[in-house]
């Protein structure tokens, strides 16, 4: 990955509506030299996919929720158990395994804090083999970014 490939990443993750002629201009490249980058940075799965980022308190979903999870057990099969069950709820985003107190944290978004309380009592409290669970409300997202940080040079 040179420099020109570096500066297509760092153009599509401010935003991905970009065509591939704006990015051609800005980078300094022709449109096919460039389109050839992008659909090679797709096929090496570094572009995984693009997405839409939608506002989600305008879509009536207020809360996010971080829950730390500690399993009762940390098999191989109550692991993976735990995670197909859980990772079958819209409300989960995100779900890190962890190491140290906790085995997991969960992201969870819901509309308020009766949802989430609905979502923590009838879901994560049924999962088998959940020995105690933490959360944690978001009050203020100061920072908020789904870009990495690409050295261009």
């Amino acid at each position: 990955m040179d420099a020109k490939d570096k500066l297509i990443l760092s153009i599509i993750q401010e935003d991905s509506t970009f065509s591939v002629k704006e990015i051609s201009e800005k980078i300094g490249l022709t449109f096919t030299p460039t389109y050839e980058r992008i659909k090679q940075l797709e096929k090496q799965g570094i572009i995984e996919k693009y997405v839409g980022l939608l506002n989600r308190e305008k879509l009536g979903l207020n809360i996010v929720v971080y829950c730390n999870i500690r399993l009762k057990e940390q098999s191989q099969k109550v692991l993976e158990t735990f995670e197909k069950n859980i990772g079958k709820h819209d409300e989960v985003q995100e779900i890190i395994s962890l190491s140290g107190e906790y085995d997991y944290m969960l992201k969870i978004i819901a509309k308020d804090i009766n949802s989430y309380n609905d979502f923590a009592v009838n879901v994560i409290s049924n999962i088998p083999n959940i020995g105690q669970y933490h959360s944690s409300i978001v009050l203020h997202e100061v920072k908020k970014s789904t870009k990495f940080k690409i050295d261009l040079e």
